[in-house]
């Protein structure tokens, strides 16, 4: 009878421990989703102010690279050492600085009279969120092995956009890289998505960071596609 007992006493424990865990997921998960809000309506501001009083940041690319990647290791410095208000502040001026790249850019196409293309690349980019953020809420696959393929294509996207700027200055080759990206970002959202809802972050600033990205230059991209369509 003891060991009977024992062994309901274990599995209580062990559906105690999983509601507890199941618990953590929801709240990362509503977290994330929140501050993923907060993060577009920052963006939104610095693109305003972009837009509006001529504000942006003249940098090197390599330097604005520096820059970004900066906040981003500075957000996960802050995260591993508890200063949530710290990540939290440099969430934010990363997302507003974004913005005002977004805002400089939406700007030069709007006096170009291209501003349609902002709205089909905003559009696409919704839709394109949507779906595959519902697919992977929905699907059993897991997407583990995406990973490294991922970050090994992101490298080369880099990679092959500072050449270009730098040195072949390639419309075609552009596009190119335009179009891939929007690919992999894509699958990113996937991936980000469902690594969200089975817990692997831990962190739901570096989660929400993460899938703005992924909007972010799946935005970026498709604008890129859609200006070179028109053109």
């Amino acid at each position: 009878m003891s060991l009977y007992d024992r062994r309901n006493y274990a599995d209580g424990y062990e559906l105690s421990d999983a509601s507890l865990e199941q618990g953590r997921i929801s709240k990362t998960i509503k977290e994330t989703y929140a501050l993923l809000t907060a993060s577009m309506v920052a963006a939104t501001a610095g693109a305003f102010v972009a837009m509006n009083f001529g504000v942006s940041l003249a940098l090197n690319p390599i330097v604005y690279l520096i820059l970004l990647m900066g906040l981003i290791f500075g957000m996960q410095a802050a995260v591993n050492r508890g200063a949530n208000t710290i990540a939290l502040v440099l969430l934010f001026a990363f997302t507003f600085i974004t913005g005002l790249t977004i805002g400089k850019l939406i700007a030069i196409y709007i006096a170009a009279g291209a501003g349609s293309v902002v709205t089909q690349a905003f559009v696409a980019t919704a839709v394109t969120f949507g779906a595959l953020t519902v697919y992977a809420m929905n699907t059993k696959t897991r997407f583990d092995s995406w990973g490294k393929p991922l970050f090994i294509s992101l490298i080369a996207i880099i990679g092959l956009s500072l050449l270009n700027y730098f040195f072949f200055k390639s419309s075609m080759l552009d596009l190119a890289i335009a179009a891939f990206s929007a690919l992999v970002f894509s699958m990113y959202i996937i991936y980000d998505t469902k690594n969200i809802i089975n817990g692997t972050y831990t962190s739901p600033i570096m989660a929400a960071v993460s899938m703005y990205l992924n909007i972010y230059n799946l935005f970026l991209s498709l604008l890129r596609i859609f200006g070179a369509s028109r053109d």
